[in-house]
């Protein structure tokens, strides 16, 4: 009787230490076709861009990459992979391109974003925004 709740235990113990184990991120590398990743943001990073971009961040993007885009936002928590830091050197190594289509198709735990924000200038000024994390 002592075994079997010694396993049970251990068992318990093991499924308790899981849950604070970080997410890994082993995401496959998320491709980006070239003719994607290769367009060129046609909106400055003015402070209009950023104005635009922070409002639409703040709205769709906030509750799991968080205020300071960091990926810890209060939705973060129930993905099953990283949301993602864009403060990160990788992240900001990106093209602008890239984050268009990132944002604007989705993966996994990401949403598309083409209906929520069906204007492509409004999606540039995102990706202005984001570049703000550095």
């Amino acid at each position: 009787m002592k075994k079997k709740i010694s396993v049970v235990l251990a068992g318990l113990f093991v499924m308790a230490m899981l849950a604070f184990v970080p997410k890994t991120s082993n995401q496959t590398e998320w491709k980006v076709p070239d003719a994607d990743k290769n367009k060129v943001n046609p909106i400055k990073g003015d402070a209009a861009s950023l104005a635009t971009g922070k409002t639409l961040y703040n709205t769709h993007c906030k509750s799991c990459h968080g205020t300071k885009g960091k990926g810890d936002g209060p939705k973060a928590a129930q993905l099953d992979t990283e949301s993602g830091d864009f403060s990160k050197a990788s992240f900001q190594s990106q093209t602008d391109g890239a984050l268009f289509y990132k944002t604007k198709t989705g993966r996994k735990d990401m949403p598309s974003y083409k209906t929520k924000i069906p204007d492509a200038n409004d999606m540039w000024a995102v990706v202005n925004y984001m570049r703000t994390f550095k």
